[in-house]
């Protein structure tokens, strides 16, 4: 019965999948056809797009601009975790910073990162250092008010109950508050994942020589819109991937330790 509901699952949504192609090729042919909405060149149709995905997988540009956006995102991601955490905890442990600095980390992480570019450009120059730049500054922010709302949304009654055991400041933390923050935490640097990804490609489209936020440019500059219609479905593909094996994955495990 478990293996049926699987093969069903997975048939429906093909099907979904397949019925969306099929709009959208319908939608092409009217359009640039007897409607007349639009010119062939301004609209991507899924032969198109699936020609131009051909060609950059033959000559390797796919695979390339995939490595290296995904080597940038995750360096990138790593040092907005350890420098968000930071922020975060500091937040959470004095109330001075939490009524003065939390509302303009709000403003920050509200502030498209593309808005990072040119500070970026101009700090860093043309290269790698630019485009973490970005990466970090637009997520670091979303990982320290994770970790803030996580720690506390905590039932203060764990903390009284740790308190009146006898334990200290750090077993607090190290016992207590990590523990109880980790799935709402989880929760948050989902969301963070999003905000660098988004980053990343905020800051290849302007300052980069290869990647996917380039191959995007690339497709434009040559009048490719298929190819940018391409490049977009791989963003949106990665980004799903990733979502699901990883930050899914984890949260499931560690919901089920918990019984939750």
């Amino acid at each position: 019965m478990q293996k049926k509901n699987t093969i069903n699952k997975i048939l429906s949504g093909v099907c979904f999948y397949a019925a969306l192609i099929i709009l959208w090729q319908l939608i092409y042919t009217l359009g640039t056809g007897p409607l007349g909405w639009w010119k062939s060149y301004a609209m991507p149709s899924p032969l198109g797009v699936v020609e131009s995905l051909e060609k950059l997988i033959v000559k390797g540009t796919l695979w390339q601009a995939v490595i290296y956006s995904l080597r940038r995102v995750v360096i990138g991601f790593a040092l907005s975790l350890l420098i968000g955490t930071a922020l975060g905890l500091l937040i959470s442990a004095f109330p001075f910073l939490n009524r003065n600095l939390k509302p303009l980390m709000n403003g920050f992480q509200s502030l498209p990162s593309v808005c990072w570019v040119p500070f970026a450009i101009l700090w860093f120059g043309l290269d790698e250092s630019a485009i973490l730049f970005v990466v970090v500054i637009g997520s670091t922010f979303s990982v320290a008010l994770a970790i803030e709302n996580a720690i506390q949304t905590i039932p203060p009654i764990y903390k009284r109950a740790a308190a009146t055991m006898g334990a200290g400041k750090l077993q607090m933390y190290t016992d207590v508050i990590f523990p109880a923050a980790l799935p709402g935490f989880l929760a948050g640097i989902r969301q963070s994942w999003s905000f660098a990804w988004r980053a990343l490609m905020s800051g290849e489209v302007m300052s980069a020589y290869v990647g996917l936020g380039y191959t995007l440019m690339a497709g434009r500059d040559m009048a490719d819109i298929n190819q940018v219609m391409a490049v977009m479905l791989v963003i949106i593909l990665i980004g799903i991937l990733i979502d699901r094996l990883v930050f899914s994955t984890l949260e499931r495990r560690i919901l089920r330790k918990r019984g939750l």
